[in-house]
């Protein structure tokens, strides 16, 4: 399928309501947030502090009196400088792209399955700034095969699960982990569609360099697409 075609099929799926958070969160609830390196306002925050970093979100927040803040496609960030794990120096091949869709919220917030899916692979991805505990569901429909990645989980989301697993949509799958365990990020959930798993398992790269943005771009097209948010 081709990434245009990919890309419909992902919006008329997004079609039916589809929702990762508590489906009683109206819309309306949702304020856009912009974490790019363009933004003036983060200029003055120490985005290598968890602490400093929620604080900023969590005022923004409630400045907008929303519940969630959401973004991130696609979006270069300065956050990920603090971390030797994607930092190498080299403009080219830094992995500074953001590839999923974030949505910031308290932790143990429940994560549910937006559609009828398996457990691909999970595991805790204990990088400093990756994912922490992260699940991959396997979803199958009208032929059309694909996963979602979720991260930055608790630990207790990875404790009693099994790969094959089956969860229907609207399913609690998770919940959302702290800081000490999701990688040292302001609780949020990383949320990314996949067209091609490439052999990971239970990890996928949820950043980009430049230099393999095209790639990337096409086999994680927007999470938005599916969330209409």
């Amino acid at each position: 399928m081709s990434s245009t075609s990919f890309e419909q099929f992902l919006t008329d799926l997004g079609n039916e309501s589809l929702y990762v958070l508590d489906q009683n969160i109206s819309k309306v609830n949702y304020i856009a947030l912009d974490l790019s390196v363009t933004n003036a306002q983060l200029k003055t925050v120490d985005v290598s502090s968890s602490d400093t970093l929620g604080m900023y979100i969590d005022s923004y927040i409630a400045m907008n009196k929303a519940k969630v803040a959401f973004g991130g496609y696609l979006e270069k960030r300065g956050i990920y400088n603090r971390s030797d794990y994607f930092n190498d120096q080299n403009p080219e091949t830094e992995r500074n792209i953001h590839l999923g869709l974030d949505l910031w919220i308290e932790a143990e917030t429940p994560i549910y399955t937006p559609l009828d899916g398996e457990i691909h692979s999970f595991q805790n991805n204990t990088n400093f700034g990756d994912y922490g505990p992260t699940i991959i569901l396997k979803h199958t429909i009208n032929t059309v095969t694909f996963y979602t990645l979720y991260g930055h989980l608790s630990l207790a989301s990875i404790k009693d699960i099994h790969v094959g697993q089956s969860f229907k949509k609207g399913e609690q799958i998770a919940s959302l982990g702290a800081a000490n365990v999701n990688g040292d990020y302001p609780p949020h959930l990383h949320f990314q569609v996949i067209k091609d798993m490439q052999d990971y398992k239970g990890d996928y790269p949820g950043v980009a360099s430049q230099k393999d943005l095209g790639f990337y771009k096409e086999n994680c097209p927007d999470p938005n697409l599916l969330l209409g948010l």
